[in-house]
């Protein structure tokens, strides 16, 4: 490997003209492209005796992952090749050139960002995450480090245009769970579940939360303290409770705990949930009522409680005895179709029809409906169930962090006392477990005290 490579050729198109960094094996250029007389960056690879064939498949990796990004705050792919000069040999990949410095140069600097600023940047870069993670299958960084932000000087009121760059370590999901395990990052900014080589698009918001506390604290994440996995750095920031909550979101130790995605940690970095929960005593927990057929499956990972049918109610006998007539075609309705036109008898026909559909769906459901409700990865999922098939709505998928209140409220319906497990998000009631089954006083009262402790919130 040449120590002096300025003013080579490349491919005979790159003319080469600095270098912007070097690892064992590894070089950056700046080089100039002779056919269009652009500036480019040019990362090469050596066959030397460093060469590890799983930089190789990393570098390849990486070229083809760019290949398919179109993103502005991602550098463009522009050419890949091997190289055989007289004393070197290996492969190059050819990217677009951004005309800015790294977040760490201008820290070192001594650049300094306010709150605001660095939310703007936090915002730019979750945006870029979830296009990243939204792909198929998704993409994950896996390094995102203060060096691997570029970012302009300021315009006005901007904090500068900001870009994620070297995707070295890229890996998406298909490749992962190929069975290959590859250990890749920054100490410091790797969530713990990366050193195990697993990584799901939530390890991304750690590597950026840790960014962010190098940005607002001016110290590496490894300088600061910390207490059972947790960085310890609200003592040496001047942020609001509500931005440094948000912060400890994003570098949650537990990947069940942290934001799930970027979409998520994006909707809310100006809102965020506070992090101070009351941990219920576990021994405060209830023994499993008897003869209860609700199911309890509970891992540090999950808590998942399987509710039965909720069986014939008052207000369902109520609709099933106004369907049934119009079911079974109650002598009015044959009046009805025997002295109006074909048109109007059609239309009685697909009444007759549709209400025995409804009155099938309401007795399989009285019946056979289960609906399983499941705590897990940062959300909440209620998924309804009927002989195996099953389904759920947008609506019933529920942040965890979101999750405000858990209470058994009382109140009162004309002279009977009616009693409900609810849980509560900020604003709304998001869940109403009578909805779904009739629940016993000892079934609510075991199951709030299950979940409040599972999800370490206290009851109200």
């Amino acid at each position: 490997m040449n120590a002096n490579i300025s003013n080579q050729l490349l491919n005979q198109r790159y003319q080469i003209i600095r270098e912007l960094g070097r690892q064992p094996g590894r070089r950056t250029v700046t080089a100039l492209d002779l056919e269009t007389q652009q500036q480019v960056v040019v990362k090469l690879l050596y066959l030397g005796q460093d060469f590890d064939w799983q930089d190789l498949k990393l570098f390849e990796r990486e070229s083809t992952i760019l290949k398919n990004l179109y993103h502005p705050q991602i550098p463009r792919y522009l050419d890949y090749f091997e190289f055989d000069a007289t004393n070197d040999k290996g492969f190059a990949l050819v990217q677009t050139y951004i005309e800015a410095q790294s977040l760490e140069v201008q820290l070192q600097a001594g650049r300094r960002f306010s709150e605001d600023e660095v939310k703007e940047l936090a915002k730019s870069l979750l945006a870029i995450l979830e296009y990243l993670h939204e792909q198929q299958p998704p993409i994950i960084h896996r390094d995102i480090k203060p060096s691997n932000i570029l970012l302009t000087n300021r315009s006005g009121n901007s904090v500068g245009e900001v870009y994620l760059v070297d995707f070295g370590s890229v890996q998406n999901i298909a490749a992962q769970e190929g069975g290959t395990i590859t250990v890749v990052g920054t100490y410091g900014y790797m969530p713990p579940e990366q050193f195990g080589g697993r990584t799901k698009p939530a390890s991304d918001l750690y590597s950026l939360g840790a960014t962010l506390i190098y940005i607002v604290t001016g110290l590496h994440p490894t300088e600061l303290p910390q207490q059972d996995l947790h960085i310890q750095f609200r003592q040496a920031v001047d942020v609001s409770q509500e931005f440094a909550s948000w912060l400890e979101w994003m570098v949650e130790p537990s990947l069940e705990k942290r934001f799930a995605s970027a979409k998520i940690a994006l909707a809310a970095i100006e809102n965020p949930p506070a992090r101070i929960n009351l941990v219920p005593d576990s021994k405060q927990l209830l023994n499993k009522p008897l003869q209860t057929k609700i199911r309890l499956i509970k891992t540090p990972e999950k808590l998942e409680i399987i509710l039965p049918p909720t069986g014939f109610g008052i207000g369902l006998v109520t609709l099933i005895s106004c369907l049934t007539p119009i079911a079974i075609g109650s002598p009015f309705f044959s009046q009805i179709i025997s002295n109006s036109s074909a048109f109007i008898g059609f239309i009685v026909w697909l009444l007759q029809i549709g209400a025995i559909a409804i009155l099938a769906f309401l007795l399989l459901s009285a019946i056979n409906k289960r609906t399983r409700v499941q705590f897990q990865s940062n959300e909440m999922n209620i998924i309804n169930e009927i002989f195996g098939f099953t389904w759920q709505s947008n609506e019933e998928i529920i942040p965890i962090y979101d999750i405000a209140q858990l209470t058994v409220v009382y109140d009162t319906y004309e002279t009977r006392l009616k009693e409900n497990l609810f849980i509560f998000n900020k604003n709304n009631l998001v869940f109403d477990f009578d909805r779904y089954s009739n629940l016993t006083t000892l079934e609510r009262e075991w199951l709030a005290a299950e979940i409040s402790n599972w999800l370490k919130l206290q009851m109200r």
